[in-house]
């Protein structure tokens, strides 16, 4: 019997690799106790995440290699110390929102005509003074409206008025932009592939685009949505011009106030889907052929659980795999139940039994030791049923 453990963090409480652990603890235990007549037991852990916070972690935990801290330009040009992991096999993964985030910012300090994507540009710049070639990038939680210029100007690239002048950092300013010069862009950049993890479809411009969908809760105003949606189209009219790309209307363009159009134009990559590329790197689908069971889980799972995150993401793998799936979670709401259509056989949550938040929080491994022991044993025992 080989069982595959692949959760995600749950926020504030437990990274995925101490969820891992604590689960892969309660199934030995659990197995320790049942009957002795299954043949040799093979428990695989893998850290997981969706492309958003924790994923840089999880991919370390799970491949080997170090997180690296740095300090770089906050979104509003102030000094942060951004942590982006390396991986031994070369790859960097970077969360944006560790250089260009909103969290970085107090509320009354929203401006997305003045925030840029520079800082998150030093951290690529960073690792590939350390020899990384291949990038992972989350775009999730972007303080920012700039189409991924600020980023650009990091790594050689000039973004001028009609005047020749560089442009200043922000969404704000693109309205004024005549020309991207690429003549100074990092000469490494043609030697790396990059992979950005983009959960959403929205074009960069319009209705549904980065400024109108996006910017408000950034702090734009309507009059702001107006001119940072103006400069986006400019941008866009000046990266079809000068490099030759028609970046509007891809889905995932207006992801992170188009810093997905930015990353296409500027970096040359592909989006996909956050869990889609965390299960590629870490080759989740090839262990998980001949799995009797796969167990995962995550802080809350309810209806957003459906769009793109871990456990979605991997029940539907193994589904696909024709491997049963549990689901341990932090808490189970509104709409978990639709899981059940999606390979899951049967969901456990800490937060049962009379447990509260605090003590879910508080005591997370060991409720989690417990869930998986009992998850362990009515599994065995419902596959004794159907024998």
């Amino acid at each position: 019997m080989r069982i595959i453990v692949a959760p995600d963090s749950f926020k504030g409480s437990l990274t995925a690799a101490e969820v891992c652990a604590a689960i892969c603890s309660g199934v030995a235990s659990g197995l320790g106790s049942a009957p002795k007549n299954f043949p040799e037991i093979e428990i695989i852990s893998v850290p997981m995440a969706d492309g958003g916070e924790g994923t840089a972690r999880s991919l370390i935990d799970g491949l080997g290699g170090e997180m690296v801290s740095f300090e770089v330009s906050g979104p509003l040009g102030r000094p942060v110390v951004a942590e982006y992991g390396l991986t031994h096999g070369g790859t960097a993964v970077i969360e944006m929102a560790q250089a260009s985030g909103l969290p970085l910012l107090a509320e009354g300090e929203r401006d997305p005509l003045a925030a840029s994507t520079f800082g998150t540009g030093e951290l690529v710049l960073d690792a590939l003074d350390r020899g990384a070639r291949e990038y992972i990038i989350g775009i999730g939680g972007s303080a920012t409206n700039d189409g991924g210029t600020g980023m650009a100007t990091a790594l050689g690239y000039k973004f001028l008025g009609e005047d020749g002048a560089e442009l200043p950092q922000g969404g704000g300013a693109l309205t004024r932009l005549a020309r991207i010069d690429a003549s100074g862009a990092d000469s490494r950049l043609a030697e790396c592939r990059f992979t950005v993890a983009c959960d959403v479809d929205n074009p960069l411009l319009g209705e549904r685009g980065a400024s109108a969908v996006f910017g408000p809760q950034k702090g734009a105003t309507p009059e702001m949505v107006t001119v940072l949606d103006r400069g986006l189209a400019r941008l866009a009219d000046c990266v079809r011009t000068d490099l030759g790309k028609d970046v509007a209307d891809i889905p995932g363009a207006g992801a992170a106030g188009g810093l997905g159009a930015g990353s296409i134009a500027f970096l040359g990559a592909e989006l996909k889907r956050g869990v889609d590329i965390v299960i590629d790197v870490t080759g989740l689908a090839e262990k998980l052929k001949g799995a009797s069971l796969l167990i995962t889980g995550e802080g809350c799972t309810d209806i957003q659980t459906l769009s793109g995150k871990t456990v979605h993401g991997v029940a539907m793998l193994a589904k696909s795999l024709g491997v049963p799936v549990v689901v341990i979670s932090g808490s189970l709401a509104a709409g978990c139940e639709e899981l059940l259509g999606c390979g899951v056989v049967k969901l456990y949550a800490l937060m049962e039994d009379g447990v509260g938040l605090d003590e879910a929080m508080r005591d997370g491994a060991a409720l989690l030791e417990k869930r998986a022991e009992r998850a362990i044993l009515e599994f065995i025992s419902g596959e004794r049923n159907h024998q």
